[in-house]
């Protein structure tokens, strides 16, 4: 990770923030910002690989920010730190785009175990919030229609290689050295795999490259 945002408006958490980032990501440059509008105004002139991003700001939502990662940056890896663990925050953030969930509340230790896996493609979340999302989309496949009353989504050979890959948690560089592409290429096919399977989560992802059947290719 070369470039991380952190999106915190208490500065004593921000800091706070910040000491984690640089004991897992010691070479990494931080930019602070304490507002969204702070956030939206640097994301076009640097490009970011993880950010870290409060909800509840004096501005507006982080999850604001995420759409802007998502839609500008598709690669950078968004993760909301939160105080909280509700359905309605957590959902619509997921929705936007976030790659992982964590609560400000948990251990420093286990924050530090997720801040270091996500440099192998494993999204954080604290573990209620695991048990959340596991449970709402269980509770999903329940009330699914049956396969062959879904619509027919067409991919190409290449989309559903990546769309394999994404939903292993894969980085996007990480399948570009795999299928011998650059990041920005992969980026373009997962802008264009989201917009045919109507998802915007890597969540939404697997389970639609469950649905179709790919996690039975090698």
């Amino acid at each position: 990770m070369n470039h991380i945002l952190l999106l915190e408006d208490l500065g004593e958490i921000r800091a706070w923030l910040r000491q984690l980032v640089h004991q897992v990501f010691a070479q990494a440059q931080v930019t602070e910002c304490a507002r969204v509008q702070d956030a939206l105004a640097v994301i076009p002139r640097q490009r970011f690989d993880l950010a870290l991003i409060d909800l509840g700001l004096p501005d507006g939502s982080g999850v604001t920010v995420v759409e802007a990662l998502r839609d500008q940056q598709p690669e950078a890896q968004s993760v909301i730190v939160t105080i909280h663990d509700d359905d309605e925050h957590l959902f619509p953030a997921l929705q936007a785009g976030a790659f992982g969930y964590v609560l400000k509340e948990q251990a420093r230790e286990l924050f530090v175990d997720q801040l270091q896996r996500i440099s192998q493609g494993e999204p954080p979340l604290s573990p209620s919030i695991a048990r959340k999302v596991i449970a709402y989309f269980a509770q999903q496949a329940r009330r699914a229609p049956p396969q062959s009353l879904m619509p027919d989504v067409q991919l190409t050979e290449r989309e559903s290689e990546v769309l394999l890959r994404v939903a292993k948690g894969f980085t996007l560089p990480e399948i570009g050295v795999q299928l011998g592409l650059s990041r920005h290429t992969i980026a373009d096919y997962v802008k264009q795999i989201y917009r045919k399977l109507n998802v915007s989560s890597r969540a939404e992802a697997a389970l639609e490259a469950q649905r179709l059947g790919l996690f039975g290719r090698s």
